[in-house]
């Protein structure tokens, strides 16, 4: 922003030189910021752009290494054969089971949870929430894990996956930090109005802990729709597998795909880059979905949990 005429009148020429550098400075902090955050933003969005392009471009295209930011010569057969000659649909469901039921439990214990704990009259408050704390650090152990999941015959259930990661510290310790930060003031006249804790929590917290509620559904949520390694060790029923799990077995073709269904044509189209580029979109776009609805929370509620208290 230029300096106004006599913005400088009344300063001594020496002071005059100094603030003209100074915009000047400014001025050149600001374009090279400008270009960083610029060539950051490019970062995440050409890998993108490059895999939505290889995945409705043409096999033949996408071999000669023709394709980068744009489709060249459009193509849908590899989104068909997908959902037609895989588990996808199936795994699809599943992931969409496995994601909901994650995160509506996980809410609810986290929630459930870190409201005692945010209560300063909880006996042993300090000691439990430093034990939560101690399994950021340490955990069980993937083998021990899998033996309890095991001899409680949760394997091959959703159970496994749900319960085995049901509430995240970190989460917890956030959303405590908030409970604390709310005013004792409401509080107090909530409980003059004869709130019990129950309705202080349903009518009074909870309202006011929504943008970080938003905030923690969409971290567990996203957690849940990628789980890859627990479904790998606890899910063996290929019926059961989520969609991240078909997608790492689809880039293997003759695993999944009924290949021998083809033609020539149609397998020469089937090539690798266009199969991975289909199995990410496919797992992605759900997400982006859903992101734009909690957006106005998701910055808000995470700088409220994370600096308040």
């Amino acid at each position: 922003m230029p300096w106004p005429a006599d913005s400088t009148r009344g300063y001594s020429e020496e002071r005059r030189e100094i603030l003209v550098r100074e915009s000047t400075s400014g001025k050149i902090f600001s374009i090279i910021i400008h270009v960083v955050l610029i060539g950051i933003s490019l970062t995440c969005i050409l890998p993108f752009l490059h895999l939505i392009a290889l995945s409705v471009s043409s096999g033949h295209a996408v071999d000669l290494g023709r394709v980068w930011f744009w489709p060249v010569g459009l193509d849908f057969t590899v989104y068909r054969y997908f959902f037609e000659n895989t588990p996808a649909l199936r795994a699809f469901s599943n992931s969409v089971i496995i994601t909901l039921g994650g995160t509506v439990l996980s809410m609810l214990a986290t929630v459930l949870t870190a409201y005692p704990l945010s209560r300063r009259y909880l006996y042993a408050r300090k000691p439990i929430t430093t034990a939560a704390l101690f399994t950021m650090l340490f955990s069980g152990g993937m083998i021990p894990t899998y033996l309890v999941m095991n001899n409680l015959h949760l394997t091959n259930t959703y159970w496994s996956l749900w319960l085995g990661g049901l509430i995240s510290t970190y989460n917890l310790l956030i959303m405590k930090s908030y409970f604390e930060s709310i005013p004792g003031e409401v509080v107090d006249s909530a409980q003059i109005d004869g709130c019990g804790e129950v309705q202080l929590l349903r009518r009074v917290i909870l309202p006011l802990s929504l943008p970080l509620l938003a905030t923690l559904t969409l971290f567990y949520g996203v957690g849940y729709w990628n789980m890859f390694m627990s479904v790998i060790l606890y899910i063996n029923k290929t019926s059961l597998q989520n969609l991240t799990v078909i997608v790492q077995g689809m880039l293997q073709i003759q695993g999944n795909f009924n290949v021998s269904a083809m033609d020539m044509m149609q397998q020469q189209e089937m090539v690798s880059e266009k199969l991975k580029a289909v199995g990410v979109m496919v797992m992605v776009v759900p997400m982006l979905a859903v992101y734009p609805f909690l957006q106005k929370y998701f910055v808000k509620g995470i700088m409220l949990g994370s600096i308040k208290g």
